[in-house]
């Protein structure tokens, strides 16, 4: 084997690449697939759900009746059935969406990209909750964007801090190029944004002329509770962008989502999307669109609620069991992940190593939803796409690694 220098490329690297991150989820991508492993760290949709006959019929009609389109480039903004299907989703989200107004995206993890590709320059200010999505700080970062993270609780981001940080931001003469929020179920906590603090977010984005970008990929996911309205849906002002995905519907694998945005701004993130990958996956869309004809959508998205529902109960049901009383979680209402806080003492970075090596189990860190790192006594565990007897071994091996480490640090803290 060929030995590479590395420090040969080093004057070739763009400034910007300093700050780039690694997605601790895709760092743990290798690891979670081991068959040895129970992994409750991927937010992975229940895909075996998915009816195989269904997928294939859909192909076939795609192979016969419309290769040639298939195969071929498409419009950047995405067909327009795919557009007036995406209308449709909305729909279900009480939200009123203009396909002309959509850009069909590769993937919801595209969208972030756009939006921050073209809005922020170098050192300019982006708010996000704290923690938030271990897969937008990636981007966050590769764009030199000066982060500042909003501590949340049961109710989402706390809206009197959030409102303390814009204007003393205000003061010092700068604005916030946009705030990022997952209002629904969010990734990683599992909360939901209150309809209250959603109505005090748009009316400070009219006050203080913000942007908002609501990152909305789990809303069709609710098991219980009452539906909220959109942030999209509450604005009146042209204040949101809207970013979703067909992932956690349909499947990941497609890569399609979509972001909605007032007419200025979607004309300037089309041409970021022509210059990144020219235009969504033509082959991926048409089988969505033939699936939106012949099926019913919403039935499957039913189905899919019913398994989610029974694994969060039962991941519920064995952290209560198997978790020490020091440990406490939240309890979501729909979506993928339970947030578990440890005593502070306890770095769940190190707890995932000894997991791994000592359980062959498998969780994200805390730490991942912070840009600076903090966060280390929290864990993201995903419900989503293991059974119930898995989840519950899981879950008991986990603690086992949590007590013997709560177990050392009192011994050490005896022995002072």
């Amino acid at each position: 084997m060929t030995r590479i220098d590395f420090d040969k490329y080093e004057d070739f690297y763009a400034k910007r690449t300093e700050g780039m991150r690694s997605s601790v989820m895709r760092d743990l991508m290798a690891i979670i697939a081991r068959p040895d492993i129970i992994s409750l760290a991927g937010g992975l949709p229940n895909t075996e759900s998915f009816p195989a006959k269904t997928l294939a019929e859909i192909t076939k009609a795609v192979s016969v009746n419309g290769t040639a389109a298939a195969l071929q480039y498409g419009p950047t903004e995405g067909f327009e059935e795919t557009r007036n299907n995406i209308v449709e989703v909305m729909a279900q989200e009480n939200t009123v969406a203009d396909p002309d107004n959509i850009i069909v995206t590769t993937g919801g993890q595209q969208g972030i990209d756009l939006v921050t590709r073209v809005l922020v320059d170098p050192g300019d200010v982006i708010i996000a909750e704290a923690p938030t999505y271990p897969g937008a700080i990636p981007s966050f970062c590769s764009f030199e964007a000066d982060v500042i993270q909003v501590p949340l609780d049961n109710d989402g981001i706390r809206t009197d801090l959030l409102t303390q940080e814009v204007e003393k931001l205000a003061k010092a003469g700068r604005k916030p190029k946009f705030i990022y929020l997952i209002p629904d179920f969010h990734n990683p906590a599992g909360v939901c944004l209150s309809l209250e603090r959603r109505v005090e977010i748009v009316e400070l984005a009219k006050k203080h002329e913000l942007i908002i970008v609501e990152d909305n990929p789990y809303a069709q996911l609710r098991f219980e509770g009452q539906h909220l309205p959109t942030l999209y849906s509450l604005d009146q002002d042209l204040n949101v962008i809207y970013l979703s995905t067909f992932s956690k519907i349909l499947s990941p694998g497609i890569r399609l989502g979509w972001m909605v945005a007032p007419s200025p701004l979607l004309a300037k993130f089309n041409l970021g999307k022509q210059a990144a990958d020219l235009c969504p996956s033509t082959l991926a869309q048409k089988i969505v669109n033939q699936y939106f004809r012949e099926f019913r959508w919403q039935d499957y998205v039913e189905e899919v609620i019913k398994v989610y529902r029974t694994r969060r109960d039962a991941m519920l049901a064995a952290l209560e069991e198997f978790f020490p009383e020091e440990a406490s979680w939240t309890h979501p209402q729909g979506g993928f992940y339970i947030w578990v806080t440890l005593p502070d003492y306890l770095d769940t970075a190190d707890l995932l190593a000894l997991a791994i090596e000592e359980q062959k189990v498998a969780f994200v860190p805390g730490s991942g939803g912070w840009v600076d790192g903090s966060g280390a006594n929290h864990m993201r565990l995903s419900f989503s796409a293991v059974p119930e007897d898995v989840i519950t071994e899981g879950i008991e091996r986990i603690a086992k690694v949590i007590r013997e480490q709560m177990d050392l640090y009192r011994a050490l803290r005896g022995s002072e």
